[in-house]
């Protein structure tokens, strides 16, 4: 996706080889312009495949996941990275390892917001290793319902996320696909 290509060679900060900042128009700081094309992007993409839900993890991935939600006009379900305090029962839970972070945190998923019925397009603000969408799909498949895809902002091609889930069969459309990450360096794929 152009707007979002240029976004990130104009505005993202490669910290080194695996960290690439873009809290000023992501994750910190939202341009709603450029969620909006998100949104719409990721919809006319997976417009043919009977999506009913869109889910994303907290917190990252809820401005894109909502626009793309809104121009799909379907329920947007967010995964949460913390057990709830207040209604633990009837919870799908799995556990996630965040290459990011180099820490784990239980994912978990109210059994009665999701059903057998649905296909569930998955949207994540970033693709390395796969370990979040990964996460994501235990607990759809928990659920019984089916992934019908994958929407990814930003992945970090040179890593192993991509072909883990591909080799599982899953669809993963990338908004833009990096094929070098250092500092101050950002090259993206051809």
């Amino acid at each position: 996706m152009k707007l979002l290509e240029e976004k990130v060679l104009q505005e993202g900060i490669a910290v080194n080889e695996n960290i690439l900042k873009v809290d000023s128009f992501i994750n910190h700081q939202i341009d709603p312009v450029l969620m909006k094309a998100i949104g719409e992007d990721f919809a006319d993409h997976f417009k043919d495949c009977g999506i009913t839900k869109v889910v994303t993890i907290e917190s990252s991935g809820i401005a894109p996941a909502f626009s793309t939600a809104l121009a799909m006009q379907a329920p947007l379900l967010i995964l949460k990275k913390s057990p709830s305090k207040v209604l633990n029962e009837n919870m799908y839970q799995t556990i996630v390892t965040s290459y990011t972070k180099g820490a784990s945190y239980e994912l978990t998923l109210a059994s009665h917001l999701i059903s057998e019925h649905d296909h569930v397009l998955i949207i994540d603000d970033f693709l390395a290793n796969g370990e979040a969408a990964t996460g994501a799909i235990r607990l759809i498949r928990k659920a019984h319902a089916t992934v019908a895809g994958i929407g990814i902002l930003i992945e970090k091609s040179f890593q192993p996320g991509r072909a883990k889930l591909e080799e599982q069969g899953f669809s993963i459309y990338s908004q833009v696909r990096i094929a070098k990450l250092d500092k101050d360096v950002i090259e993206l794929m051809p």
